[in-house]
């Protein structure tokens, strides 16, 4: 069946493969959800002063770094035709707003001083942002369609869903009512749970190859011997995971690392984030909301070291991240993903022969820092859903929608 013009533009395929009309609205959608959310943001907090936290950025710094990150790629940068090979410090066109650069630029600005900076009010950065947009969209209508002439219009599009998904993981942190549906979790059908696929030893290509849009921690495909595999074919629900808690094993170090014991007792975690107990049972917090837990949701909101601590009490481990690519690549069918990012055991590192693209901040500084997570969550943009996306988060970070599946031990 063919896919409708508006799943194209969606779905990773317009994202990454894309022409002109597609990126068009995708950019035009994008926009929408960010400025939704941001008024979202005012509401709860109509003067935009959030409490400062390492996982936080204000509001209005998100907004401008959006709409300067899009420009400072695309229509102020004069190699954009060269994509991924263009030089990173080739000199930039000036800014409309001549502090632009001193105050939005991510690599330039440490967090800890984004909320103390005098930034545009609210209304002049939303004229910026229309300005900015319209102006980078006048660009696009005339590029090329080729890879490289849409490599940095396409690193702008995702740039902006990614930024998307921390506004919703910060409102969920900040308890900040979301009423947009598409941004809820659903339920696994308890039929397709506990199912797993078995994979033969075999060498698998790790990684993007070919035409399209790769960030440069996915290229330099590479042949990895993979041993034979069990791998779940969903995530580990609440239906699975709440018996570890319930037992008391969760307080019970036998089944945690020596680093995932020391964050859990220093974070005095007795039990995964936004749950607690109520005399029926559990409650799931959601944007603000306290719900009766639903057993068939993924586990969400979870650290690597919980994740792993289940799995040493069940039996089971986390897969590599090999192998979650190859179940997810070889077969898509039976596969299920997109409800929560997973854990895996690899740490993020560079695949052999790896190249920094132009966004020398997007991977570099971060490898060997971070453990790799593979898939999307109920707060992904579709567009962002690849099986060869690799994102990557430190173990102990809960505040993100991530989950896990398993392997067969051994």
């Amino acid at each position: 069946m063919e896919l409708s013009v508006m799943n194209v533009v969606q779905s990773s395929t317009g994202a990454r493969y894309g022409g002109r009309a597609l990126l068009i609205q995708a950019l035009q959608d994008s926009r929408a959800d960010t400025l939704a959310r941001f008024a979202e943001y005012r509401r709860a907090f109509p003067d935009l002063r959030i409490p400062f936290h390492e996982t936080l950025n204000p509001p209005l710094w998100e907004l401008g770094h959006i709409g300067w990150f899009q420009t400072w790629w695309t229509s102020r940068n004069p190699q954009r035709a060269l994509g991924w090979r263009a030089d990173p410090d080739a000199a930039r066109l000036p800014a409309a707003r001549a502090d632009a650069d001193a105050l939005f630029d991510s690599s330039r600005v440490a967090h800890a001083l984004r909320p103390g900076l005098a930034l545009p009010d609210a209304a002049a950065t939303l004229d910026d942002l229309k300005t900015q947009l319209d102006d980078v969209i006048a660009l696009l209508e005339q590029t090329p369609e080729h890879d490289e002439a849409l490599y940095f219009f396409r690193l702008a599009l995702l740039h902006e869903d990614m930024h998307h998904e921390a506004a919703l993981y910060m409102a969920q942190q900040l308890g900040i009512a979301i009423d947009d549906a598409r941004w809820r979790p659903v339920a696994i059908a308890r039929g397709q749970t506990g199912d797993a696929l078995h994979f033969p030893a075999s060498i698998w290509m790790l990684g993007h190859s070919g035409t399209g849009f790769a960030f440069d921690n996915e290229c330099a495909a590479h042949p990895v011997g993979m041993p034979a595999c069990e791998i779940d074919r969903t995530v580990v629900t609440w239906r699975d995971y709440l018996p570890f808690v319930d037992s008391g094993a969760h307080e019970d170090a036998r089944w945690w690392s020596d680093a995932g014991w020391r964050w859990k007792t220093a974070q005095d975690r007795r039990h995964p984030r936004y749950l607690r107990r109520h005399a029926g049972g559990w409650e799931q917090l959601l944007y603000g909301r306290w719900f009766e837990i639903d057993p068939d949701h993924a586990v969400s909101h979870v650290s690597a070291y919980e994740a792993e601590a289940w799995c040493r009490w069940a039996g089971r481990r986390l897969p590599t991240e090999a192998e979650w690519e190859r179940a997810a690549v070889a077969e898509p069918a039976a596969f299920e993903w997109g409800q929560v990012w997973e854990w895996t055991a690899s740490t993020f590192l560079p695949y052999p022969g790896f190249t920094p693209h132009p966004y020398r901040d997007y991977s570099a500084p971060w490898f060997g820092d971070r453990r790799v997570l593979r898939g999307a969550s109920f707060m992904t943009q579709p567009r962002m859903h690849h099986p060869r996306y690799r994102n990557f988060f430190r173990p102990e970070r809960d505040d993100v929608p991530a989950g896990f599946r398993t392997c067969a031990a051994g």
